[in-house]
């Protein structure tokens, strides 16, 4: 868009309302002052100066202030206030509407955010939902390099959309380190049922995660395409390390579900696999079993002529005939790995 000039003065005390977390104005890489809502249109018409607002959730009181102050369209304002956006960039005339989704670990599950950004001439607003970090880090370090603070707001732009794509790498090195727990323990028995359901939540949280990281590279390729707004030449690499990044999350969330998948077909092998061997089990016994059944059903009709019915040692002949006959049975099936 532009560079911004210098004119630093001492920073005045920040705003304390309500869903405002922060609201300053910047010039030359420096901090100029901390102003209110109302102030923004003022200084974001002075030559060589940057408003940078950020919000957290913020009531639409507040939001429509922001628009009437910076002159944002209506309908990127609707979208602000809406938190269940897909990422995507819009062009409002001179202005750029961006919106990023955001991940972070809470309480062993991914939860999702939001963060909307409304980039245009002599300001840059912040507007975040849900589970998201606080953008005072992404502050802070502008402040502390105001060489590439000066880029004005392509360079304010570009670290927020960084610190989005780079706190994806913690969520999915906690998730990769699940994964190959789960793996371990595939590959030395069967999961337990509680596993095999937390295999499940971890292959949902991936897909929704891989829903926020995808849309976020097309955003990356958008903001590098040369038609879309007239932005600095110098800005454009770092856009492409941003697209990097976000294709690298990716690879890996993509890596990460293959894994699960595997896991999730390997248990359900090892279950057929048990569900084999126990029917085997019964089958070998039941073949075992049915020997002593069918003599003693043979001896027990009710036929006055039976041959050896009046033997004297037919009942100890009987007994060892079912017997051999039985240990031969279940020599064979242990032989065979039945039993």
């Amino acid at each position: 868009m532009r560079r911004a000039e210098s004119g630093f003065q001492a920073p005045s005390s920040p705003t304390n309302e309500p869903g405002v977390v922060a609201a300053s104005v910047y010039a030359g890489g420096h901090r100029v002052t901390d102003i209110e809502i109302d102030e923004a249109e003022t200084w974001s018409k002075k030559k060589g100066h940057v408003v940078w607002i950020g919000l957290h959730e913020p009531s639409m009181e507040v939001l429509q202030r922001v628009a009437v102050q910076l002159h944002l369209h209506p309908l990127a304002i609707e979208d602000a206030s809406n938190a269940h956006q897909q990422p995507k960039v819009e062009q409002y005339g001179d202005a750029l509407f961006v919106v990023a989704r955001t991940a972070q670990m809470a309480e062993g599950h991914i939860a999702f955010g939001e963060t909307h950004l409304f980039v245009g001439k002599g300001y840059v607003v912040s507007v975040r939902h849900g589970a998201s970090t606080s953008y005072k880090a992404v502050r802070a370090r502008c402040e502390s390099c105001p060489t590439s603070l000066s880029q004005g707001e392509d360079y304010i732009l570009y670290a927020i959309l960084d610190f989005s794509v780079d706190n994806y790498r913690p969520v999915i090195d906690s998730i990769q380190i699940e994964v190959e727990r789960l793996e371990e323990d595939v590959l030395k028995k069967s999961l337990a049922h509680r596993d095999f359901d937390h295999v499940y939540r971890l292959r949902r949280d991936l897909l929704r995660l891989r829903r926020a990281v995808g849309p976020l590279i097309d955003v990356c390729k958008r903001l590098d395409h040369v038609d879309l707004i007239a932005m600095d030449d110098d800005m454009k690499p770092l856009f492409r390390d941003v697209l990097d990044h976000a294709r690298r999350a990716e690879e890996d969330i993509d890596s990460l579900r293959e894994i699960l998948a595997f896991v999730f077909e390997a248990t359900m092998m090892a279950g057929q696999a048990q569900q084999t061997d126990i029917a085997r089990r019964l089958a070998a016994w039941a073949a075992i079993l049915a020997v002593p059944t069918a003599v003693a059903g043979i001896y027990g009709m009710n036929f006055e002529h039976m041959p050896e019915l009046k033997w004297e040692y037919g009942y100890y002949m009987v007994l060892t005939g079912i017997l051999g006959v039985c240990a031969i049975l279940f020599l064979r099936f242990r032989r065979n790995g039945w039993l």
